[in-house]
């Protein structure tokens, strides 16, 4: 690969040893400088901001960077009292570093030096290790008790970073997220009211405040944001000018728009700070004995409190680990699934054991995240649910949402760029022209004040003040036919980005495939050996495997109704027995309470807690869960059956995992075998397991960590689940691949049922091949896993036929289809990306299919899809995939909700045949964007060159002549311009991003030579006319002429000309026939341009100073001139720039004047199909069941890192 496609770095970019950063390493890492203030530049600056007149300071008011630089010194970041900040998107920031002691009181930043020996704050928890520690008023184990301590800080984007003294740097504040043990929250005893008050200095109030902004300031952000600075200068200008009707109503339009722009702005922020939930009561222990718990507002809460959850539930307002009681909760705010989801106390480790690092990703079963719903909880008899607050304020999970709105990501759009540089290529074309107008009066003898004053006007007409807001007409348009269609954007800008859209990622379960399974069948296994498929579970004796798929779970009975993950409840269903949430009668019966309680449902179960064993009947008490996890793929609680002396453990998993915890001769050994037929045709399967527990009381298993039970199970057998795939999938990637629009699965399911789905939607076309990318332990002297590659042969018959083929015929094959699909599993990403960087771009170009990979993972190659040039849209339920509708340039979140805090689009329809609809929006929205720049654009030089000859006469436009250009001709047809709806199909043709390539620039060069020309004609033309009377300069600047009335008569036509010219219809937008708006504003304009051609009232011409034109022929020839240049203009556009030889002169122009640089992919995708080596086909004959076993002995964390591998 050439050193100019290879990538082999994900995330933010490396670090330069000589410079200072925050965050290293991490998504939001930044590039930090310390300053203090000059009096030196400050006095320098002073005087250039009153010899500009006040203008430097608006340029600092716009760049702050450049105000610190030219007002501070560079100093250490010890010394600082501001900060200069770069983040990885060259944005800057800054900060004002405070420096405040313990109990909150100011300290003069010059004697704060005095302190810097004192240890820093930001040791985790940043408070104290010793939890015990936390009510007494001195800890030998933490500086910040020292009296004379000092905190320094700054704050950005609502997170705030101390001052590390011993490692001179600034460090992220943080709670009790890391660095603590699990033991940790067990010892905790609370927070003292004078420890509290201190920690609130530190960690702020408990509140994730979302302000309105008041309407003044919104008011002076946007009379002092670029765009309507210039339009206030162009209308004192105006003014000046003597312009008096033509700059008034553009100081109305204006002052509509900014009251329009506060008005949303204000009902955004407002819905912001109306979903997030605001303060509430708590109950928190605030004293040395147990039950020591008192009420106070949630503001109060720091981190290192012990919080009651109340037993009717409650909105969570921090994020805080459960050590005491269940909770059922409601994740919805943060996931986008309404699934209530069960949170079990964090491990509490045995005496003597290793301790065990608290880690938020790894034990996230046990940890209640702020803005989710406590739906109810589970106690023992009468004991308190207690968490312990981990996170507060903006750093809890809700607060990184709310920052990731406040804060998005700043969309490096293409287009974007490009205008930029071309409004500056038309403001070098307005110098152009000053120094022309310069020449020519100067030559005149005029007037140093109309000199200026004519100069500057150019500037206004070359440059177009209503540009930023007619771009964004057309993306308003198409926000609102979304939302008719049930696709709700809570950030329009990304709109257009769709167009672009060349790769869409799709979950599976829920997106592509039906988000409810049903129980196809369950295979018991006994004696090592399989039996028969058993469709009807309640068939099935009351044994081990029944009672498993009665008891595996996590289900409760909220407001009487079984609720829970919807797999679990398909299984639990299929047994017909009976859940009871425990009531105070139960207790004697197990010991102490059960969380829930199930039973055969029968009409003769009485009270039989007085019957013996032999007598009583089936009933089951799960006694503790251990919650399912990603990273250990299985999930076990355990029960006691009434009248049973021991515990039982029952265990539920991926059957890969319940295998290898499983004793090997219960195991049948055709496993794998049997496991793949179910999994190749498309079924979901889990495996079941059991095992009991003769020698633990319930004190023991109240306290044993689940790896010291989860193994040497016996396998009971298969549960075998069908998952449908979607009426509306196949057909919506039929659609997208015609689009070549790349469809793309990321999923957490088995790699077979991945492919096997893949294949079903058509995202794999029969005859194409499938390499199986995986990743085996080492062996030998290698340290390393290795990466293999094997073919998946398509069959229709047994799964375990899947050969690997010789290489030859490999080979042969792939020069027959030109195409093969790679499929990756996610520890061979894993894999790859720690081993094998250079080989993840190769990956992410041919892989078709992910399966196994983990919520970080599937964010992994979303990002480097984009790296390499793709455009990404990604569409999830919104459970799993959160990480990845952010990262994506797109997400679309299918979730009934009307707006997702995950991805900027949501579709009310449960299906992915939003997507396409997105697309095609899209592609309308930036066709459109990009026709209205060229027509703005063209507009501005076409009035440009008419002022340009107007003024070599010493004429101009009259005030109403540019009132009614601006008004009529111009805003009307721009908003009806981008009322054209999107295309009926989505099409292979793509739509350009560029404004620099052949095509645009072509477009915009010839149109303006046409109305360039045809100006000129009628400059010299009407000169010819025997009635023409030459224009004479007077003082009282009386623009009336022949000349000025012939080409502001042509020009009017030009206008609408240009409308139509560049109104795109096929491929991405309907036919400006279907625009009755457009068709109408376009009818309607002409005959107005044509009344005041040939019959034009004498009020009008009066108004807008016309002289007449006195010959009727001449004004027929304007009319059938007009008429010419809209043919030219048409026929260039349509039939010769877009027509019969489009191919031919880009190609032409890419070679002599614009070249355009492919993207990263394509110089992949041809180096792969240029390389007949690649991949490395292993040709040993081999199994995919035998592949997928060495996989899975590979050992990841739950981040995806490789830690080690066992045989």
């Amino acid at each position: 690969m050439s050193s100019d496609v290879k990538i082999t770095r994900t995330g933010p970019p490396p670090m330069d040893p000589n410079k200072s950063y925050v965050n290293p390493g991490e998504e939001d890492q930044m590039e930090i400088y310390g300053h203090r203030r000059s009096i030196f530049k400050c006095v320098i600056s002073g005087v250039f901001l009153v010899a500009t007149a006040g203008f430097l300071g608006l340029v600092f008011y716009w760049r702050r960077d450049w105000m610190l630089q030219c007002t501070h010194s560079r100093c250490s970041l010890s010394k600082a009292t501001r900060v200069l900040l770069k983040d990885q998107y060259l944005q800057w920031s800054v900060n004002k570093v405070r420096t405040v002691t313990r109990e909150g009181q100011s300290v003069d930043p010059d004697l704060s030096s005095s302190f810097e020996s004192v240890e820093s704050l930001t040791h985790v928890p940043h408070i104290s290790l010793d939890p015990k520690a936390n009510l007494t008023k001195t800890s030998s184990r933490n500086t910040m008790e020292k009296p004379e301590a000092i905190i320094r800080n700054f704050v950005n984007k609502k997170i705030k970073y101390i001052w590390n003294a011993e490692l001179k740097s600034f460090e992220r504040l943080k709670g009790l997220e890391e660095g603590v043990s699990c033991a940790y929250f067990y010892e905790a005893e609370g927070v003292s009211a004078d420890e509290r008050a201190r920690r609130i200095v530190l960690y702020g109030a408990n509140y994730i405040e979302v302000h309105v902004t008041p309407i003044l300031k919104i008011f002076i952000q946007q009379i002092f944001s670029p765009f309507y600075v210039f339009q206030v200068f162009s209308c004192a200008l105006w003014y000046a000018d003597v312009y008096y009707y033509y700059a008034s109503t553009i100081v109305l339009i204006t002052s509509v728009s900014i009251v329009v722009a506060i008005y949303q702005i204000r009902k955004m922020e407002r819905k912001l700070k109306n979903t997030i939930h605001g303060r509430d009561t708590v109950t928190v222990k605030q004293g040395t004995h147990a039950d020591d718990f008192s009420e106070m507002s949630s503001d109060s809460l720091v981190p290192g409190d012990i919080l009651e959850i109340p037993r009717h539930g409650c909105i969570m307002t921090c994020d805080a680990v459960l050590i005491a009681g269940n909770c059922i909760v409601n994740e919805s705010m943060l996931t986008g699934e309404s699934v209530p989801v069960t949170k079990t106390p964090v491990p509490k480790p045995n005496p003597g054991s290793a301790e065990e690092t608290f880690s938020m990703s790894h034990h996230s079963r046990h940890i209640l995240y702020c803005g989710t719903r406590v739906i109810q909880t589970r106690f023992y008899k009468g004991q308190r649910v207690k968490a312990v607050v981990l996170r507060t304020g903006f750093m809890t999970a809700k607060g990184e949402l709310v920052r990731s709105i406040m804060f998005p990501k700043p969309m490096n759009f293409k287009f974007t760029q490009d205008a930029y540089l071309f409004v500056g290529a038309l403001a070098a074309i307005a110098f152009m022209g000053f120094i022309y107008v310069i020449v020519i009066m100067v030559g005149d003898e005029e007037e140093p004040g109309d000199i200026v004053l004519r100069t500057l006007d150019l500037i206004t007409i070359a440059v177009p003040p209503a540009l930023p807001a007619a771009l964004t007409i057309g993306t308003v348009f198409a926000q609102s036919r979304l939302k008719k269609t049930g696709i709700y954007c809570i950030n329009p800008a990304t709109i257009p980005v769709c167009g672009s859209t060349n790769v869409v990622c799709f979950d599976k379960t829920g997106t592509l495939t039906e988000d409810g399974l049903d129980i196809w069948g369950v295979v018991p296994a006994e004696e090592g050996r399989f039996q028969d498929v058993v469709h009807e579970a309640n068939t099935l004796p009351e044994d081990n495997l029944l009672i498993s798929m009665a008891t595996c779970h996590s289900l409760t009975r909220i407001e009487g109704d079984i609720s829970g993950d919807p797999l679990d409840v398909k299984m639990f269903e299929a047994t017909t027995w009976e859940l009871e949430e425990p009531g105070e009668e139960e207790t004697n019966k197990y010991e102490s309470l059960a969380p829930t309680i199930v039973r055969p449902s029968r009409p003769d179960i009485v009270n039989a807690a007085n019957l013996p064993p032999e007598l009583a009947p089936l009933e089951v008490g799960i006694v503790r869960q251990f919650t399912f996890t990603s990273a250990l793929q299985r999930m076990s609680v355990i029960v006691r059956i009434l009248g049973h002396d021991n515990f039982q453990l029952y265990a539920k998993g991926s059957p890969e995992k319940i295998e290898s915890l499983s004793k090997p001769e219960t195991v049948p050994k055709n496993f794998h075998n049997v496991l793949m037929q179910y999994t190749e045709q498309g079924y979901r399967v889990l495996a079941l397991a059991w095992r009991p527990l003769p020698k633990l009381n319930y004190v023991k298993i109240q306290r044993v960590a689940r790896e010291e039970v989860e193994c040497d199970l016996s396998f009971l057998g298969l549960l075998v689940m069908e998952n449908k795939l979607k009426p509306e999938s196949a057909s919506t990637i039929k659609v997208l691949q015609e689009a070549n629009v790349r469809p793309v699965m990321i999923t957490g399911d088995n790699m077979l049922t991945a492919l096997s789905v893949a294949r079903e939607c058509g995202m794999i076309q029969p005859g194409q091949n499938v390499i199986l990318a995986t990743a085996s332990p080492p062996s030998g002297a290698e340290l390393n896993p290795r990466l293999e590659w094997v073919v998946a042969e398509e069959t229709s018959e047994r799964i375990e036929e899947l050969k690997v083929r010789e290489l030859g015929d490999v080979n042969l094959v792939m020069e027959q289809a030109n195409k093969f699909h790679i499929a990756v599993t996610g520890k061979t990403w894993a894999v790859a990306k720690q081993l094998y960087p250079e080989i993840l771009p190769k990956l992410a170009v041919r892989g078709t299919v992910f399966a196994r990979m983990s919520p970080n993972q599937k964010a992994q190659l979303v990002e480097v899809l984009q790296e390499i040039g793709y455009y990404v849209v990604m569409c999830g339920d919104g459970a799993n995939d959160c990480g990845a509708l952010k990262m994506a340039h797109a997400g679309i979140a299918l979730t009934e909700a009307e707006a997702s805090v995950a991805s900027p689009f949501t579709s009310k329809e449960q299906n992915i045949r939003c997507t396409p609809t997105l697309i095609r929006e899209g592609k309308a929205a930036l066709t459109t964007t990009f026709g209205i720049f060229k027509f703005m654009a063209c507009i501005s030089l076409t009035q440009f060159v008419t002022v340009l000859i107007l003024y070599w006469i010493g004429n101009n436009l009259t005030d109403f002549g540019f009132l009614y250009i601006d008004m009529i001709p111009v805003t009307t047809l721009a908003v009806t311009f981008s009322y054209t709806r999107a295309y009926q199909s989505l099409t292979k043709d793509k739509v350009t991003v560029s404004l620099f390539t052949a095509q645009p620039l072509m477009s915009l060069v010839f149109q303006m030579i046409l109305m360039t020309g045809i100006q000129t004609f009628f400059f010299f033309y009407v000169k010819t006319m025997p009635w023409f009377v030459s224009f004479v300069d007077n003082p009282d600047d009386e623009y009336a002429s022949h000349m000025n009335a012939t080409i502001t008569l042509i020009s009017c036509y030009q206008y609408v000309t240009l409308a139509v010219v560049f109104h795109k219809g096929a491929p991405f937008r309907r036919s400006m026939f279907t625009n009755w708006f457009f068709l109408i504003n376009v009818i309607a304009v002409t005959i107005i341009n044509v009344w005041l051609t040939i019959y034009p009232p004498q009020f009008l011409t009066d108004l807008m100073e016309l002289a007449d034109l006195p010959d009727m022929l001449f004004r027929i020839i304007i009319v059938c001139v007009a008429a010419v240049n809209f043919l030219a203009s048409l026929f260039l556009e349509t039939f010769i720039l877009d027509g019969l030889v489009r191919e031919k002169v880009r190609t032409v122009a890419r070679k002599w004047c614009c070249k355009s640089k492919q993207y990263r992919y394509m110089h992949i995708e041809d180096e792969i199909v240029a390389s007949s080596h690649w991949p490395p086909v292993n040709t040993a004959t081999s199994d995919l069941a035998r592949v997928l076993r060495q996989e899975s002995a590979i050992a990841t964390d739950d981040t995806g890192i490789v830690t080690s591998s066992s045989k």
